[in-house]
């Protein structure tokens, strides 16, 4: 990792200056040579100075959290929820945004009892890790985790509880049903998502832009 790195707790900043020299050792057998000289490392980027914790962190990736919840059918055919506010994204796993002090899967119970009525349980599950780069529709990077939450028969998938200020329908279809419903790097990560539970090895997902088609 290149760039300022953050001030230890209790350290001071060391003024540059030259290196002092090396003490000479007697070469003799078993013993190593001369080290090397101090070269460019980590700190560098701005002078060679340590920056505060409070000013480091302004020089680093921003990027928000999400998690999710997969449920299938007892035929593992895919559910989605349809978003009433995205038209971007119009099906969905039941998930959400991290709010702060949260953990992932900590997110994933809140926000799929809260969009379904759920309670999943534990324990977690991971299927995927998902990865978005910024763009023009928000400035910031995307890191989600989805977790499985196992197959749902046809009375729990009846009984679900939608909340409509979010979603408006509950939808379960086969996997290539999905492909013409939503952008190509929703279903791309549905189908990811699918493979790893079918495969029992989590994928990881890095394509899942801001912007993107």
């Amino acid at each position: 990792m290149t760039g300022a790195r953050p001030l230890p707790a209790g350290s001071l900043p060391r003024p540059a200056g030259p290196p002092s020299p090396e003490p000479e050792q007697e070469q003799g057998p078993g013993t190593p040579g001369p080290r090397p000289g101090p070269g460019p490392g980590p700190g560098t980027g701005k002078g060679n100075g340590w920056l505060p914790p409070e000013e480091y962190a302004e020089t680093l990736m921003k990027a928000t959290g999400f998690a999710c919840v997969y449920f299938t059918d007892e035929r593992d055919r895919p559910l989605q929820l349809h978003s009433v506010y995205s038209p971007a994204h119009p099906w969905q796993p039941p998930g959400g945004t991290m709010e702060p002090g949260e953990r992932p899967w900590q997110t994933a119970v809140r926000e799929c009892r809260e969009e379904t009525g759920i309670t999943v349980a534990g324990p977690p599950r991971l299927l995927a890790a998902v990865y978005g780069l910024p763009g023009d529709e928000w400035p910031y990077s995307t890191v989600g985790l989805v977790f499985d939450g196992g197959r749902l028969d046809e009375e729990q998938i009846r009984g679900i509880a939608l909340d409509p200020e979010e979603h408006d329908e509950v939808r379960v279809l086969g996997m290539e049903e999905w492909r013409p419903l939503m952008p190509a790097r929703d279903f791309a990560r549905l189908r990811a998502i699918a493979g790893a539970r079918r495969t029992g090895v989590a994928a990881y997902f890095d394509t899942w832009d801001w912007g993107a088609g």
